[in-house]
Order: structure tokens, then sequence, then C-alpha cells
């Protein structure tokens, strides 16, 4: 009996190391924003209860390695979705939001990948000169009308044709809008293009169908090196001693030059004599030989 529950608590072991291994993997080889999003799809699939009551919201649990993505599900009937719209976290669907196909049952999932997981529509999409300044958020529909237990549902599209749906930012952004400068709204389509669109009213951006949002700004050209001021009184010392240093060093070229060419003078004075004298003597000495005259 020890020994089956020994094998029973390895087995147990086992699969949740190899599940903490697979979710880890995933984590680390996601690159894709639509990979991102099927396995959001899967763990949520998997953590719902199947009594769960139409129109709550129910927070999914995910693995430690999607830390920072947080998401929620509700699931709707497809004639009240439309009917009466709804309210799923920032997310506001008035009445007459069309679901194609219309499923008995929806599946409504908000997701909020905080700002490191936002990151990989950075290499998805081109949003260069622009940089997010809140998480992307994310509306996706799915159909709930099977066992979801048994498979994988198929997404489903919403469309708000009459009334847009309306999505606020306003308590996971980080933009401040004191500085006069509004953040744009940006669209995330599926086949990697960005739409930007001013907002209706502070933070709020709206939207006519599913899809990832988030608010983005232009980025701030790089900052140039700031010149530091100089004083008055410092800019009028500074040119007086510049100016002192420089008569000084002049008048010291000045007086060497003079002592060059002083010297220079004196020697050539003392070659001259040298010569006269040189000459003087010669001249002595020959004229003392023509006055003598040799004795026999």
């Amino acid at each position: 009996m020890g020994v089956d529950l020994f094998s029973f608590i390895f087995i147990i072991f086992s699969w949740a190391s190899l599940l903490s291994m697979k979710a880890e993997a995933e984590a680390e080889g996601i690159k894709s924003a639509r990979l991102l999003d099927l396995l959001i799809r899967d763990y949520t699939v998997k953590s719902l209860d199947r009594d769960l009551r139409t129109g709550i919201v129910h927070t999914v649990t995910l693995p430690a390695n999607f830390s920072g993505i947080k998401v929620d599900t509700v699931r709707f009937r497809c004639g009240s979705l439309h009917r009466y719209g709804a309210q799923v976290k920032e997310f506001h669907l008035g009445s007459g939001v069309i679901v194609q196909p219309c499923a008995e049952r929806v599946m409504v999932v908000r997701q909020n990948l905080g700002y490191n997981w936002s990151s990989i529509y950075y290499a998805n999409y081109d949003l260069s000169g622009y940089q997010l300044v809140s998480p992307i958020l994310g509306l996706l529909a799915y159909n709930a009308d099977s066992d979801l237990s048994y498979g994988s549902p198929f997404e489903l599209g919403i469309l708000a044709r009459e009334k847009p749906i309306k999505i606020n930012f306003s308590n996971i952004t980080k933009a401040s809008n004191k500085t006069g400068n509004w953040p744009l709204c940006a669209s995330f389509e599926g086949n990697g293009k960005v739409t930007l669109k001013k907002q209706v009213s502070p933070n709020v951006c709206v939207a006519t169908k599913h899809g990832h949002f988030g608010l983005v700004m232009e980025s701030p050209p790089p900052s140039l090196p700031v010149r530091k001021k100089i004083s008055r009184w410092k800019l009028v010392v500074g040119s007086s001693v510049g100016a002192a240093l420089g008569a000084f060093l002049l008048g010291l070229l000045l007086v060497a030059m003079f002592v060059k060419v002083k010297k220079k003078a004196r020697m050539e004075e003392l070659v001259r004599r040298a010569y006269e004298e040189e000459a003087l003597q010669v001249s002595m000495v020959g004229h003392i030989r023509a006055r003598t005259t040799p004795t026999i």
C-alpha cells in the first residue's frame, strides 16, 4: 500500500514538473503575438469551471512564467450580448454589438499584457518613432457551446457597427496629460498593420471590432548637451585676466627680442673691433719691417 502511495505521489510530482517545464519552454519561446493569444486561450479554457455562471467575470490564473499578464473571461449568450451589451474591465461593449458567427454561448477574453509582455508588439509591428505609454489590452471572443475541456474553441468576431467599443486606459497608463501632449490610440491588426487615431476623451479610445489596443506617444528626439550659462562678472574677470596675461607674455617677447638684437649688435661690434686690431697690427709690423735694415 505504501509503495502504491509513493508511486502515486511520484507520478503527480512528475506530471506537475512536466507542466512547469512545458510552461517555461512556452514562455521563453514566444516571439509571436498570435502564439501568445493561443496560449492564453488554452490556459483560459483549462481554468474555467463548467458551472461558471453567465455574465460573471472570472479571473484566469496563468503559470508563473507568464507573470505580468492579467486575463479575465466572461460567458455571454449571443443574443443577450447583442441586446444589452456588457462591461468587461476596461472594455465597454454597447448594445447592438454583433458576434460572428453567433454561437449560442460566447466566451469573451480580456487581456492586459503588462509593460513587459507588451514589448512583443515592438517585434511584430512597426512602431518606429513611437513608444508605448500603456500596456497592450486585448479583447477576443471564442465559442463556448460545447464542453471546452475537450478541445480548443475557435475564435469569433466582435463587430460594433452601431455603437463603437470604448476602451478606458485611465487606470493603467503612465502618460500624463498635464504636458499638453495627448497620446494616440493604437489599434494592432492581425495582418501586422498599426492604425493610429486620436482619443475621443482623455485616455479613452474607440474601436469597431475586437483586437489589441494601446496608447502611444512620439518618441522624444535625442537631447543635445546643455551649454552652461556663464555669469557676466565671471566673463569680465576672465577677459581681464586673459588680457593681462597676454600683455605680460607680449612684454616678455619684446624684451627677449630686444636682448637678442642688443646681443647680436654687441657681438658684431666685437668682431669688427677684432678685425680692426688685427689689421692695425699687421700694418704696424709691415711698417717696422720697412724702416729696419739688416746689419751685416
